[in-house]
This record gives structure tokens, C-alpha cells and sequence, in this order.
């Protein structure tokens, strides 16, 4: 990632950057990039404090800041920068003033990490700018002299809100925080409505968005939800009232659960309260229930791993932006698209978005849900198919129905037990029969069909009902491959009918379903519709770009390494050697390193050796010497386990301890299966809905083929996968299958690994450099800006 070089003679450009809106976990981060890639780029970065208020009262409220001052800000929840809401930016003598306070600072481009009200209010800005400048002429406020160098203005949005209500982007930033924030409160509520038989209704925010009530109801197992975009029928009271009953007197639940977004209403646009839900199942069920209402905790904490990543990637794709962009080229907004980072036309975005809360209000509830992504859609309905498993009119016919074999093969990986529960639902709602192989293949051709409890055997809808939130895999997994007895697996396969199979899992998952695809020449039993769903924390399966257990993994992994840091505070020079799982992949390592703003990252696609340690050491040392020991946080390098054989994690601690000559001290810590544990994060559990749905319709389709035709389609052995922005599925077999093009069997990991990049960003951002010099050494930044890092300004609440 080379940086823009500016001439010598030309000015440095200057960006500057604010927060505006509600604040949302994953703006410092933001923030920290925009920073960080700006001086990386020969620019100059400005950080404009209180939003457009700073923007439009100028003076000490926009001011430079340089390398240092956004140190340790990844972990910090809020924005430091702050946000609030401006009146005098809405109206034109504002935004007068602003335009003067850029000009007199320098400032021509400008990031905005908002919601939709802040983005627009900077493209409105951008399109008034020449009258502006023209106007400040006219009035005498500025010379032609002064306004000359700054014609253009570039404007980039980045979308920070809990709310997720953006069109055109997956995710915005502060989302997936304030989900996990929502489903750590519901699950500690588990125990309690356990134990009494409780209901709880529980409202979360939202006002003309129901992202977070859905995507909780789908973590959470929620019995009843309620959206804007979507109101109950006429006499949902009546619905609700007989699928809680079923739930809990036919079916055995002993919690009952119901989401409300704060925004939730009936056809009629009547709002519905959380209160008013209660007093519904109180009254007309005699159900102990009580209210929950979440509130502001929702925006606060620091931000989760998936927002530190997407708010880091956004923030120095926005630069990247800003520098690329011409006069005639529209204001983008920075988005997200399964795994891609795009830019799309901000007004485009804006647009569709308003329009989703004007078709509400139209009562025009279709066309609310079809403005939503469709994802947004697809996840709504897969919420109503597996929420209860009651719905007749999906049932297949008779001929149509399989026998649906699930088998988890490798490590544990959370996920594993919501894909499954997901599965299960999907299976009994078309009467599909879904049957669980406990201990993976072992426990098949062990299967002591003649015992009590077998090890195989049907999953019943209550059993995996309580999977929803849980971690690790209840029906068992283990690293055995059925080539270890291929013939008692045929045999098994027979004896249970087997119509089609699931297997959940990490590279094992996707070897064992190889080895079955390849032995179905000499038996019969494996010519049936097989998928692989990736799960595990590795991310090493070829076919796809994310694997469930994955964002968890990462989670528990940055949650170790904050706490960790805090050690620093004491000695304030202290470098963290920590060392993670992943096998011979580092992606683990590597987007942990993102998301903690790792000074290095050793993966085994790369290794170490002695000059790099060598090279490490110096930067470690200079860095030291630069901030006096004036910041608190300590320094962490991250090392894959299989980086290298040699410079094992406490060799390397050793070495820079040794090499820093008592300047600095260097620590060890391995957290080990630590990283397995817990419960999945909220984005494992929502994917695992969305990939197993997807996963059993795809099975689903070779219902009442014949085994020659299933064996002669590629697609019947496959993995599903994130390619890009796509969720596909990819054949295992066959000249391009994954076997033969994209697989690196030797080193179980795909041949092209999409994140590698990524390693580069982590260099860049720690200021270890983005590339090697022709002598071999890190450049801190660039060598021209090297000394003009000054120590920390008096930025308010600056770590």
C-alpha cells in the first residue's frame, strides 16, 4: 500500500474528519484510520471535535492531529472527537461559516461518519460550496487569493449507527456492538426466565429500523417479534397468545421471550408498547412476565471485533477516496457487501433509505421490506419459518420429504450448535426428518442402534430449540475422517436411510466430505446430496472468505488482548507477545492484529526470521523513546502458532526483552483454547441461520432425483461460502472444483488467501510501514515525516 508522494513544492493536503449524529462503538476507530492513512498519504489530518457545531464554530474545536494522538483508540467506546446535533449547519449562514473555518484551516476534503440526516447535510454542503466561497468573496469575509487553493471539496461518508438502517451496505458501524450488547442482556435472561417460567418482553431501539429487534429474535431464540417494517396482522394479540402456548404447554419451553423495536406499531401505525405486550401475556395467559427496556446501554461499551475491522478498512478506504476523487465525481458513502468494502453514491444510499420510512408511513409495509436489502428480507422470513415449527402449509409432499442427515467433524466453532437448531427447524417446518450423528463419524459406525440412546438419532424440536446460544457442539464433534472405515460409513448410510447430509465443521469437514464424494464409485450410499457449512475459528476453508466461529474467536481474542494491555498501565513500556490459534493460516492473527492495532503480526504465510525480529526490535525501541512513556497502553505483537518452529512466542518475547536493554520489558501470554470458547457471537448465530436455511434448500432440491443423476451433478458435494459479495455454494469435485483449484492440501488452507492484504493495512496503521525500503528496514510513516511527530496535544480525553 504505497502512499500518494506529494512534490516538495506543493502544499500538503489536508483532510479533515468528524462524527455527527448519535454516537455508535466503532467511531474511533474510524476516526484512528481516517488519521493514520491520511499521514501516511502525505496528507495533513484535522479532527473537527463536536460535529458540525466544531465545523461551524471553528477556532480550537478543529485541530491538527498527528500519529500518537489516536494511540489506544480502537478499544474506546463512543467518539472522542464527539457528536452533537447542530441547528445552525441546517441552515446556509452555518454552513457560511463553516466553509470560511475550512478555508482559513486549509481544509478541502472532509470524512463524515454519521447517519443518513449528517450524510446528507454534508453532500448539501459539498453542492453549495462554490456559492459559498463566492459569497465569502462578496461579503468580504475572505480574498479570491485565499479561496483560490481550495475550488473543490471532496466530502466521503462513512455510515456509523446502531441502527443498521442504511441502504446499500450490509452492515454500518456500531451495529453488530449493539447487537451483542442486546443478546449478552437476553441471554443473562435465560437463566432467570428458566428458572421461574418467566416471559420477558424486551425493547430494544429502533425507530424506523428494525435490524437489531430482528437479528436479536433470530440470536436469541425469541418467541414473538415486533418491527417497524413489518406490523402484526389485525388480531396478532390472539396469534401470539396461541404460539406462546404451544411453545410452552404442547412443546415443553419453559422461557418465553419477545422482541419490540422502540419504533414497533400496528397496520394502523398505533404504536406498540413493550408494556402493553406485557400486560397482554399477563392478562390473557396468567404468564409472570416482565419488561425490559434497554436503552442507551445499547450505544455504549467499546466496540466488538467486527465493527473495529469494518470501522478501521471504511476509514482508510474513505482516504483513499478523498484522494481519488475529480469535481465531477458524486460524494460515495462507504459500504459493505458480505465481505467486499464499496463505494456507493451517497444521495443513491440517502434516498432509498428515506424512502423505506416514508413507505411506512404510506402504510405500504411490501414495499418498506422490499427497499431493505435482501438480505434484510431473507433473514425476516427465515426468523418466521424456524421460530416455531408449526406452519402445515410449508409441509412437502409425502415423496418430497428426506431423511436429513447433521454431522459436526473437527474442532468445536460457535456456530456449530445455532447452524444445527437452524437446520432442525428449517427440516421439521417443510416435514423433512432431521436426524443428529453424534461424535461425528466415530459416533456413527459406533452407533449401538441396539441401546437406549443411540448416537444416532432424530433431534427433536425442544432439544435444539436451547442450541440458539449456545457454543462449542452438543451433539459432539472430532477430527475422524470416514476413510478411517469407509465400509462400516457405506453401511451406516444404508442402515439409516441417509437421503442427504450436513456436515458442519473446519478443513476436516470439507477432507471427510471429499473423501465420501470420491468413494461414491464403489459405494452406492454416499450418491446422495452432501454440503459443507465452514465453521471454525481458523477460516482455512476453501470456498469461502468467512466460516462460523470465526467473529467469535476474534471476540474472545480482542476482549484478551484489552485486557491484557491494561497490565501496561503500571510500566507503561511493555510489549505483548501474544499467541493465537489458526493452524497454518493467519487470519485469526491477522484480523485480530486490525483490531487491536497490533505493532506486528507473525503469520506462517509469511514467517519470521532474524532480520525481522531485528527490524521489530529497532521500531519497538524508537517507538519508546517517542512517547517517553507518556502512553498508557502497552504494545501487543501477535504470532500465529505455526509462524514458525523456531521463534516459538516466548523465544521472541525473550529476544526482545534481551535485545531492549531495559528500555522497554516484553511479555509472553498464549490464551490457548480460550479462543474456542464462549458463547457465538451475534454474527455467527445470524449467519448460521441464514447459511444452514440455505444449506437444507439446497439439499432440499435433489428431493426425488435418482442417485446416478444427484452423483453426475458437480453441486452435489459443495460448500457454501462468502466469495466476495456473494453467498454461493462451489462444487467440490471435477476439473474446477475447490479439490483441484483452490485447495492447498499440504498446508490445509486455500490456495489465495482474500485477507492477506489486510497484513499490509496492519503495518500500515501501526506505522511498522507499509513496504520494505531497497535496505531493508520499516520505515515509521514515511522518512519525510518521521521527526515532525510532536508528543500528545492537549486533545480532550485523549488516551
Amino acid at each position: 500500500m504505497e502512499p500518494t508522494k506529494i512534490p516538495d513544492n506543493v502544499k500538503k493536503r489536508r483532510i479533515g474528519v468528524l462524527t455527527s449524529g448519535g454516537d455508535a462503538p466503532g467511531m474511533n476507530g474510524a476516526v484512528r484510520a481516517v488519521v493514520r492513512m491520511a499521514i501516511h498519504s502525505d496528507c495533513e489530518a484535522y479532527a473537527v471535535f463536536e460535529g458540525y457545531e466544531g465545523l461551524v464554530n471553528g477556532g480550537n474545536m478543529i485541530r491538527q492531529v498527528h500519529w500518537e494522538d489516536v494511540r489506544g483508540w480502537l478499544s474506546r467506546g463512543g467518539t472522542l472527537i464527539g457528536s452533537a446535533r447542530c441547528m445552525a449547519f441546517r441552515e446556509r449562514a452555518g454552513r457560511l461559516k463553516a466553509a470560511k473555518n475550512m478555508v482559513l484551516r486549509g481544509i478541502d476534503a472532509l470524512v463524515v461518519c454519521g447517519g443518513d440526516g449528517s450524510l446528507t447535510g454534508a453532500d448539501v454542503f459539498r453542492a453549495e460550496w462554490p456559492g459559498l466561497l463566492e459569497e465569502l468573496i462578496k461579503e468580504g469575509e475572505l480574498t479570491a487569493q485565499q479561496v483560490e487553493p481550495y475550488k473543490q471539496l471532496n466530502i466521503v461518508g462513512l455510515v456509523g449507527s446502531i441502527d443498521n438502517d442504511m441502504s446499500g451496505t450490509d452492515a454500518t458501524i456500531g451495529c453488530y456492538s449493539s447487537l451483542t450488547r442486546i443478546c449478552d442482556a437476553i441471554d443473562d435472561v435465560f437463566d432467570t426466565a428458566f428458572s421461574h417460567q418467566r416471559g420477558f418482553v424486551v425493547e430494544v431501539m429502533g425507530r424506523h429500523c428494525g435490524w437489531l429487534a430482528l437479528m436479536s429474535a433470530i440470536s436469541t431464540g425469541a418467541d414473538w417479534l415486533f418491527i417497524p417494517e413489518m406490523p402484526p396482522k389485525d388480531g396478532w394479540e390472539d396469534e401470539m397468545c396461541n404460539v406462546i402456548t404451544k411453545n410452552r404447554k404442547e412443546r415443553g419451553k419453559r422461557r418465553t421471550i419477545v422482541i419490540v423495536a422502540e419504533g414497533a406499531q400496528d397496520r394502523q401505525l398505533n404504536k406498540i408498547s413493550s408494556s402493553t405486550i406485557k400486560d397482554i401475556l399477563t392478562d390473557r395467559l396468567g404468564l409472570d412476565t416482565r419488561t425490559t427496556v434497554l436503552g442507551h446501554t445499547q450505544r455504549g461499551g467499546a466496540a466488538c471485533a467486527y465493527d473495529r475491522t469494518l470501522s478501521t478498512l471504511q476509514g482508510v478506504e474513505a482516504v483513499r477516496a478523498v484522494l481519488e476523487m475529480d469535481a465531477d465525481s458524486p460524494s460515495p458513502v462507504i459500504t459493505i457487501r458480505e465481505n467486499k468494502i464499496l463505494r456507493t453514491p451517497l444521495m443513491d444510499a440517502v434516498k432509498e433509505t428515506q424512502e423505506v420510512t416514508q413507505k411506512i408511513k404510506e402504510k405500504d409495509f411490501a414495499a418498506a421490506m422490499t427497499r431493505r436489502d435482501a438480505e434484510f428480507k431473507e433473514y425476516y422470513h427465515a426468523y418466521l419459518n424456524t421460530a416455531t415449527p408449526d406452519h402445515p402449509k410449508l409441509h412437502l409432499p409425502q415423496e418430497k420429504r428426506m431423511r436429513i442427515a447433521i454431522i459436526h467433524v473437527g474442532a468445536p466453532a460457535g456456530g456449530m450448535n445455532p447452524a444445527t437448531r437452524a437446520a432442525v427447524a428449517y427440516c421439521l417446518t417443510r416435514g423433512h426428518t432431521p436426524i443428529a450423528i453424534h461424535n461425528g463419524f466415530p459416533g456413527l459406525c459406533r452407533h449401538h442402534a441396539d441401546k437406549p440412546i443411540s448416537s444416532v438419532r432424530e433431534v427433536k424440536w425442544l432439544e435444539s430449540d436451547a442450541w440458539v446460544n449456545e457454543g462449542g457442539s452438543d451433539i459432539g464433534t472430532n477430527r475422524s475422517l470416514p476413510s478411517e472405515d469407509m465400509e462400516g460409513t457405506a453401511k451406516c448410510f444404508d442402515l439409516y436411510k441417509f437421503d442427504a447430509l450436513f456436515v458442519v465443521g473446519g478443513f476436516e469437514a470439507f477432507t471427510a466430505v471429499s473423501e465420501l464424494r470420491q468413494a461414491r464409485e464403489k459405494y452406492d450410499a454416499f450418491k446422495i446430496p452432501m454440503v459443507v457449512l465452514p465453521a471454525t475459528i481458523s477460516n482455512n476453508v476453501p470456498g469461502t472468505e468467512y466460516s462460523l466461529g470465526s467473529d467469535t474467536c476474534l471476540n474472545t481474542l480482542i476482549d484478551f488482548c484489552d485486557a491484557i494491555r491494561q497490565s501496561a498501565s503500571s510500566s507503561r513500556r511493555r510489549v505483548f507477545v501474544i499467541e493465537t490459534q489458526g493452524g497454518k493460516s493467519g487470519y485469526i492473527a491477522t484480523t485480530a492484529g486490525l483490531a487491536v492495532g497490533a505493532v506486528a503480526v507473525y503469520i506462517p504465510e509469511e514467517g519470521i526470521d532474524i532480520k525481522t525480529l531485528s527490524r521489530d526490535i529497532d521500531f519497538l525501541r524508537d517507538n519508546f523513546i517517542r512517547d517517553k512513556g507518556a502512553n498508557r497502553a502497552g504494545k501487543i505483537i501477535l504470532r500465529n502458532e505455526c509462524a514458525s518452529n523456531t521463534y516459538t512466542t516466548q523465544v521472541v518475547a525473550d529476544m526482545i526483552k534481551e535485545e531492549a536493554k531495559g528500555k522497554f520489558e516484553s511479555r509472553a501470554a498464549v490464551p490457548g483454547h480460550f479462543q474456542q470458547g464462549g458463547k457465538p457471537s451475534p454474527m455467527d448465530r445470524v449467519r448460521a441461520l441464514r447459511m444452514a436455511i440455505k444449506c437444507m434448500q439446497h439439499l432440499e432440491s435433489y428431493a426425488g432425483k435418482d442417485r446416478e443423476t444427484i452423483a453426475a451433478d458437480g453441486l452435489s458435494s459443495s460448500v457454501i461460502g462468502v466469495k466476495g459479495s456473494q453467498v454461493l455454494f462451489s462444487p467440490m469435485g471435477g476439473a474446477d472444483g475447490l479439490e483441484a483449484t483452490e485447495t492447498d492440501w499440504k498446508r490445509r488452507r486455500p490456495k489465495s488467501e482474500f485477507w492477506l492484504d489486510l497484513q499490509e493495512t496492519v503495518n500500515v496503521l501501526s506505522g511498522r510501514s507499509a513496504s520494505r525500503s531497497q535496505e531493508g528496514w520499516f520505515c515509521y510513516e514515511r522518512p519525510s515525516t518521521v521527526q515532525s511527530i510532536p508528543s500528545i496535544p492537549s486533545v480532550p480525553n485523549s488516551p
